[in-house]
Order: structure tokens, then sequence, then C-alpha cells
């Protein structure tokens, strides 16, 4: 029998998962950005402006946005890189990679995209200063996998940075499993006229891997070194591994 894995809180097929996961981000695509800014209180921007100024990523560096979605990590890589770097958005949804094209675009930035799956990257080994992912990692079906492969593509001194949700400090659990299970679900319903895709959302995060887990992981996979810095009580985590 095929082995299975999740899908938010129910057991899938794993030849599944990735074509569940891409009906939810060809659902929400055109309203990513405004139900971000909703869910989070804005929050989402703090959390990303926070992973572009601790990365030490510098002008002239090579950097690959996995699951880049609307390209807000790739617009600010490639003010950090400059002309004289390069900076790859990557998505495995065609239709988050073209709204991130789009904005791209609308900002002046001609940036290379790419169709991607993370577990299988089109980039040859040791190429990357810095390799990203925000909120992306949890959706993938095969995370260690995904890991090993941003590890190869990563130059020896590069970094790995995973922005995701984690395990909130837990006083905090009560209410915040009340915000995600009651008030996710209906922000999608009124705001993007899907409240599946929310509750997904939930559950996806109470299923990913606590911090603990994920940096062992990164470990496993082969980083020499990985750490991990909570953000807004743990509800995210900053993530960052290191090839030697």
């Amino acid at each position: 029998m095929e082995k299975t894995t999740h899908f938010g809180f129910k057991d899938v097929a794993e030849s599944e998962k990735a074509g569940k996961v891409a009906e939810v981000f060809h659902s929400v695509a055109q309203k990513y950005d405004v139900m971000n800014d909703m869910m989070s209180g804005g929050l989402h921007r703090v959390w990303k402006h926070f992973t572009l100024t601790t990365s030490g990523v510098k002008s002239g560096d090579k950097v690959l946005d996995i699951a880049g979605g609307t390209g807000d990590l790739a617009r600010g890589w490639a003010k950090r890189v400059g002309k004289s770097g390069e900076v790859w958005l990557t998505d495995i949804n065609s239709s988050m990679l073209t709204v991130g094209r789009d904005r791209l675009l609308d900002a002046g930035l001609m940036l290379p995209v790419s169709l991607a799956d993370a577990e299988k990257l089109p980039f040859p080994d040791n190429y990357f200063n810095a390799v990203s992912v925000a909120f992306g990692l949890r959706n993938m079906t095969h995370k260690d996998l995904a890991l090993k492969e941003m590890l190869r593509v990563l130059k020896p001194g590069g970094k790995l940075m995973v922005l995701e949700f984690s395990k909130v400090w837990k006083p905090l659990s009560p209410f915040y499993d009340l915000y995600s299970f009651k008030a996710l679900p209906l922000m999608g319903k009124l705001i993007a006229n899907d409240a599946a895709s929310y509750q997904y959302l939930a559950e996806s995060i109470r299923m990913h891997p606590d911090q603990d887990t994920l940096k062992q992981m990164m470990l496993d996979a082969g980083f020499g070194k990985a750490d991990y810095h909570n953000l807004s009580a743990g509800v995210v985590a900053l993530h960052k591994a290191y090839k030697f």
C-alpha cells in the first residue's frame, strides 16, 4: 500500500498531497496578500523584514527564494544583492508564481522565475549564497528531501533561512487555537470566499514540526549548524542553517 502523509488533520496518500496543496493555493492566490495582512495584523511584513535584515546577504550574492509566493522576500533580496547579484523566485504553484512575477514587474524588477518543486530543484550544486523559504516548508510532502536539496544548491559557507509558523508559547495556546480555528476560516469565507483553505492553514500549522524538531531535521539533512529565533511568542520562528 502507498505511504500516507498529512494534509491538515487528514491522512492522504503521499502522491495526492501536492495536488491538494496546489488546489489551496490556486484558490487563494489573488487574495493572498490581503489575507496575510488581515490574519497577522500586518505582522508578516515585520517577520519578513527581520529575515532580510538579519540574513547577512550582501551585494553580489546569489539568492534562491523557494515557495516565494507573491514575491515579498524576492523583492527584498533584490535590493540587497544589487545589480551585481542574482535572485531567483520559485514556487511549485503556477497561480502564486504568476502573481509574484507580476508584482515584481510592477515594482520595476525583472527577476528570473522558475516553476520548481523544492524536492527536485533545477539548479546546480554549490550555486547560491543563501536560500530562503517563507511559509512554504510546512506544505512540502517530504521535508527531509527538500532540506537536502536546499543544502545541495548552497555554496559552502552558505545559509538557509526558513521562516515558518511554529509552536506558540504554551500559555497563549488556548487563545491562539480559538483564533486559528474560528476566526481564520471566517475571514477566509468573508474575504476570499474560501473557508476550507484557511481551515487547512490552521491545521497545517499544528502538524508542522516544532522549533527543536525542525532544527534537528536541518542537522540530519547535513547542515553543519542550525538555530532558530522565536518571533511573536513562537507564533513564527526563523530557523537558520549553515553549510560547512
